[in-house]
């Protein structure tokens, strides 16, 4: 580089979902809505929560770069995080050292931010959990990161393989992550009614013996049978 960039840079003004467009999401499973999304939407599957049993957040994205094996990134993102928001950190997926420990972990529950999610690796496993902050990475470490940047916070990232803008709606389960643009919210909570109903009335038929669908006797009845 011809130029040291900065350390840490912030983009702010992004747009938020309103209250009432992310209560039609609380509670919704992320497989409802990838399939929802037409099969699209999830984090890599590598991606996964430290505890499955504490995994279940909703909240809006606030999206930052961290440099691979750097924390300055996370630092601007603690610093800028309203309560409510989801910190979902990029690193080019870098995994031989934290992009979180559990001391961050804890200032970030202490702030009401609902949930972490990085491509990256955490460390502090057991301390992580304490805090009761759901964090979600893709690796668990030992390596304490380096603090010298460059970082970003704000801009728009890729995180897990996909494309996440500050203000997108996160959702988590023990399953992993889905991201729904703000700009599809209001569809894909229109979707998630319907899937949610299909999805009730599949579960009772199964609890009443059901051993097939209806999908399954059409492509049996059209199956190709040799010998």
């Amino acid at each position: 580089m011809l130029d040291n960039p900065p350390l840490l840079t912030i983009h702010r003004g992004h747009r938020r979902p309103s209250p009432a467009l992310l209560e039609r999401f609380r509670g919704a499973q992320t497989s409802h809505l990838v399939d929802v999304m037409a099969g699209r939407g999830a984090m890599h599957w590598a991606v996964k929560p430290l505890d499955p049993a504490n995994a279940a957040f909703i909240g809006p994205a606030l999206t930052a770069f961290a440099y691979p094996a750097d924390i300055v990134g996370v630092y601007g993102a603690l610093a800028e995080a309203e309560a409510g928001d989801v910190i979902v950190v990029a690193n080019d997926a870098y995994l031989c050292a934290a992009a979180i420990g559990d001391i961050v972990a804890g200032m970030m529950k202490n702030k009401g931010i609902a949930a972490f999610v990085t491509e990256g690796a955490a460390r502090d496993k057991a301390g992580i959990l304490a805090t009761g902050l759901p964090v979600f990475a893709a690796a668990v470490v030992p390596t304490s990161p380096a603090a010298n940047g460059p970082g970003t916070v704000g801009a728009p990232v890729i995180c897990g393989g996909l494309a996440v803008r500050s203000g997108d709606i996160v959702v988590g389960d023990a399953d992993g992550v889905v991201v729904v643009p703000l700009d599809q919210a209001e569809a894909v909570a229109e979707g998630l009614d319907a899937v949610r109903a299909a999805e009730a009335k599949a579960i009772a038929a199964v609890e009443a013996g059901a051993v097939d669908t209806e999908r399954m006797r059409r492509i049996l009845a059209e199956a190709r049978i040799i010998g």
